[in-house]
Order: structure tokens, then sequence, then C-alpha cells
């Protein structure tokens, strides 16, 4: 069970790299989760729940790794990878709360909001001109679908009359089903909306509140607009990336190829690379593109204000926003990845929410029932 063993190494070094990823990533004001000034940036407090972090994340991934090698060469099972591997996030996120904790505690007790004044910036030209959707981006994403849609097309008359169906980007050898068009063209189904719901998700988002320092009001609207580009191109190849996963398992599920091992890997190299493309896009830019280099004149900027005090909006680590004072719906989260939240004190999320779980049960349902 060699490669058992391998898989569930490999998936605690990727779990673990990203999580000591995520508080570097953070704009250096928003440590695990909490508004801080620019002046407390380097404070004592922060630095340790930093290297605390550090560790207990490390030490987390070295003690499953130890278990893994221990009981992974036994389990007859892939389930136990999803165990130690639940594990380890779990830990790590519960590490990444208690550092949270740590600052926050230390920020009340020492008043840090009160050692500036407190402000918003706001720029007026992300209404009036918006970052478009550079629409030339999306072009592989559509070839893949019509790609695809032609060759089942072609393939559709010559299909047998059953189909295995359609699991997790690949075709179930195990059990099959009769042969419909809803049946044979389910991927495409996927293709198609996989894109719209980028598309539509991207159009929001470029629309969303801007996340900009008070402190460098200037500088941070010009990463902030070289970022959203950024997310948006970044998007829309990540539908092309989904689309392509989509195209192999198509091929194998009208058994135009034979289900080798060669294509059951093809069918998730695509996805690694939608991973490893965002993972070197993060690192270069940062949250909210904090990390693009500053142009002259842009790295002494300070306003002298302290970005506006919110914490007391924010749950779970930040990553849960609830705010009925608040008109914006779609907000910038604290994780420090890419990705917006949606604010829970607005009626519209919760339609937003359930209009989502019931598309879900919608796709998903007919499949979770065949298994």
């Amino acid at each position: 069970m060699i490669p058992l063993l391998l898989a569930g190494l490999i998936l605690i070094a990727l779990i673990t790299s990203l999580m000591l990823a995520l508080p570097a990533l953070a704009r250096p004001t928003l440590p695990f989760g909490v508004r801080v000034g620019v002046q407390r940036v380097s404070d004592p407090t922060v630095i340790a729940a930093r290297r605390l972090y550090a560790r207990l994340t490390v030490v987390a991934a070295a003690l499953a790794a130890v278990v893994s090698i221990l009981v992974l060469p036994g389990a007859g099972s892939a389930a136990a990878i999803g165990v130690i591997a639940s594990a380890v996030t779990a830990v790590d996120l519960l590490s990444y709360y208690g550092a949270h904790r740590r600052i926050r505690t230390a920020k009340l007790a020492g008043g840090w909001t009160t050692e500036r004044r407190q402000g918003v910036a706001v720029d007026t030209t992300f209404r009036t001109d918006p970052v478009r959707v550079p629409w030339s981006w999306g072009l592989p994403a559509l070839a893949i679908v019509l790609l695809t849609a032609g060759i089942g097309w072609v393939r559709h008359s010559s299909l047998p009359a059953t189909l295995p169906p359609l699991f997790d980007y690949g075709a179930g050898s195990t059990r099959r089903e009769p042969t419909t068009v809803l049946s044979a063209f389910q991927p495409v189904i996927y293709q198609i909306a996989i894109t719209v719901i980028v598309v539509a998700a991207l159009l929001v988002v470029l629309r969303a509140r801007p996340d900009l320092d008070a402190a460098r009001p200037k500088g941070s609207a010009r990463r902030y607009r070289v970022y959203l580009r950024g997310i948006a191109v970044m998007s829309l190849l990540s539908a092309a990336c989904l689309n392509l996963s989509l195209l192999f398992a198509a091929l194998r599920l009208w058994e135009i190829v034979t289900p080798a091992i060669v294509w059951q890997v093809a069918v998730y190299v695509p996805l690694i690379v939608l991973l490893g493309g965002w993972l070197i896009w993060e690192i270069k830019v940062g949250q909210a593109g904090h990390r693009l280099p500053a142009l002259p004149g842009e790295e002494l900027e300070d306003s002298g204000l302290g970005q506006r005090d919110d914490d007391r909006h924010w749950f779970l680590a930040g990553t849960v926003y609830i705010n009925r004072r608040d008109p914006a719906l779609l907000v910038h989260d604290r994780l420090g990845s890419s990705s917006w939240t949606l604010n829970l004190g607005h009626p519209i999320a919760w339609l937003l929410l359930g209009v989502l779980a019931v598309a879900l049960i919608v796709l998903l349902g007919p499949a979770l029932a065949g298994r």
C-alpha cells in the first residue's frame, strides 16, 4: 500500500503548505483576521502569534506523517487518508483561531484602536470607471465547451444502450444507467453551468466594494484595480481548467478512450494546474494586491488615519461578516486569500444561499442517490 501512503503524505504536505501560507498572504494590518493599525504590524504580540501558529502547524503535520506511516500501509481503504487529513485541517484551524484570539485580546487590552483617528478610504472611480471583464480570457473556456459538445454530438448516435454515471470528474465502472440525452451530455451541462457561474460571480465581484487602506488610500486603490483585473483573468482561466477536466471525463464516459490510468490522471491534471496557478498568483499579489510593487512615492504614503475598526462585525476569525447597517452584499474576506464573503446581515444574502442550496440539491442529488 505504498501508493496510499504517498498520497497521504502528499495531502498532508499540501494542507500544511496552504495553512502556513494563509497568514503570510494576508494584509499586514489584518493578522489572523484582526484589524490593527500600521503602527502595530510588528507588535511583539503579533510576532509571537505568528511564530506559535507556524510551530503548531508544523508539529501537527509531523504527527500526522508519523500516524500515516504507521497506519496507512495496513489500511485497506483510502478513507483513512481522509480521516488524517481532516484531523490535520481541524488542528490547523484551531491554531489559527487561537492566534486570532490572542491578537484580539491584546488589541482590546492595549487600546490599539485609539492610537490613530479612524477613517475609511473611498474611490468613486471604481463606480464611474469599473474594472471590465477581460472577455478574451474567457475564450478558452468557451472553446472547450464547444469542443466537448461537438464530440458528444458526433458520438451520441453510436453510444451504447447504457453508460456509467459521471462521478467526481470520472466515470464509474460498477454501475450503468440507460443512455439518455441528459446522461450523455452531463459533462457539457456541467461545463455550461461552471462557465455561467464563474462569469456571474465575476460580474458581482468587480462591482463589489473595494477593500482600500485608509492609511494608504492612493496606493491601495491603484493596487486593488490591478488586483481585480488579475482576479478576472484567473477566474476565467479557472473555468477553462475545470471544463478541460470535464472534457477528459467525457471522453471516458463516452467510451472514446479506455479507462486506463493515464486518463484517470489526466482528469485531475488541470485541477492541479489550477490550484498551483492560484497559489503562485496569491503569493505574488497578496490579499487585495498589497504585495504588488509600489510606484515612486507610494512607499512613504501615510494619511495619518487608521482603518475603521469593524472587528465586532466579523466572526470565526474573520470568515463570517454580519452587519445589518452595511448596504454592501459582498465584502472581501479576511482570510488572506482572494475570496469574498456575503454580508449575512443583508436579507438578500439568505435568499442567495437558499437558491444555492436548491441548485446543489438539484445538481448533486441524482449522483448522491446513485452511490
